[in-house]
């Protein structure tokens, strides 16, 4: 059976901040959802799952097609990387779908960051550098081995460098200003606008609004970078900090290449954008010899494309 130009997959991206969902029919996009966050991490596994069907019917309801008529679901979401994770939120979204009388074919549950990988080099060897919400450094270094990754590890015990760090920083920037342990900064107006329940007068505000989830770090990120280009020193400091983190991931992950060169590419919206961030990091990267800068082939909704299309002449060969 030829599927290439009547296959059906839907390609779910599952993010720190925002979920991205696409609806394939041959080539052709005919739906496309954003969604809040999936990561495992932030909303818990169950909600995680919930959310993942969720888009699912959604992207089904805009495309005006039955569930069943979907060839293969591939799904990618932050904070899955174990086996025992994929295997855990596959059987729940098949549980969960075959409750609500939701027909699933065929699934594949797996990390945000290895479709991101497929998407960047189709197969082939390298080392992509992930920035969102966190950030990860994931390389392919033999085709007959496993992911070697860096990072990933989640804001709460590190992800250096990514928007959720970056806005850490600026708040405790923040706050250390008030306390006259650190430098001024314009940052702290800018965070007082984002956040109205922050009153200056009675600055311990900004813990229980943190508290309370009125923002989260990552909302806190444009405003570091913004003045960052105003010429703050503080939040460009925090922007050095931040290249300088981000470098060490490819860096790190160069000892498992035996070939002298390796094709690094960057992904994620902070730096795949001209930023200063953007360009603070390519400036490190280019001190190291070994480190030969791409642009991505794909990103990761054509990895999760590329992988769906593989289930489906699997299935066909069978």
């Amino acid at each position: 059976m030829n599927f290439k130009d009547d296959y059906t997959v839907i390609c779910i991206d599952g993010g720190g901040t925002k979920t991205n969902g696409v609806l394939f029919v041959g080539n052709d996009i005919v739906a496309q959802i954003k969604y809040g966050t999936t990561r495992i991490g932030a909303v818990g596994f169950g909600e995680a799952c919930e959310r993942t069907l969720t888009l699912i019917i959604e992207l089904c309801k805009s495309a005006q097609i039955e569930t069943s008529e979907v060839d293969v679901i591939v799904v990618g979401l932050a904070g899955c990387w174990l086996e025992s994770e994929k295997k855990r939120a596959l059987y729940l979204i098949k549980t969960l779908a075959s409750t609500s009388g939701v027909t699933i074919n065929d699934l594949v549950v797996t990390s945000d960051a290895e479709i991101a990988m497929e998407g960047a080099f189709g197969g082939e060897l390298g080392i992509i550098t992930i920035v969102g919400t966190g950030s990860i450094g994931l390389a392919k270094y033999n085709s007959d081995k496993p992911f070697a990754r860096c990072g990933g590890w989640g804001i709460e015990l590190d992800d250096e460098g990514s928007g959720a760090w970056v806005g850490r920083e600026g708040v405790t920037a923040v706050v250390r200003a008030i306390d006259g342990r650190g430098k001024q900064t314009m940052l702290t107006a800018k965070l007082t606008e984002l956040v109205p329940r922050f009153d200056l007068e009675q600055p311990r505000t900004i813990v229980s609004a943190y508290n309370d989830r009125d923002f989260e770090y990552q909302y806190v990120t444009p405003l570091v970078m913004k003045c960052a280009d105003a010429g703050d020193i503080v939040c460009t400091k925090i922007i050095e900090r931040a290249a300088k983190h981000l470098a060490e991931l490819p860096a790190s992950l160069l000892k498992h290449f035996t070939i002298d060169k390796v094709n690094i590419a960057l992904m994620g919206g902070i730096i795949e954008n001209d930023t200063l961030l953007s360009n603070k990091l390519k400036e490190e990267l280019a001190k190291n010899k070994r480190i030969v800068l791409v642009e991505p082939r794909g990103d990761a909704i054509a990895g999760a494309k590329t992988i769906g299309i593989n289930v489906i002449d699997e299935l066909a060969n069978e």
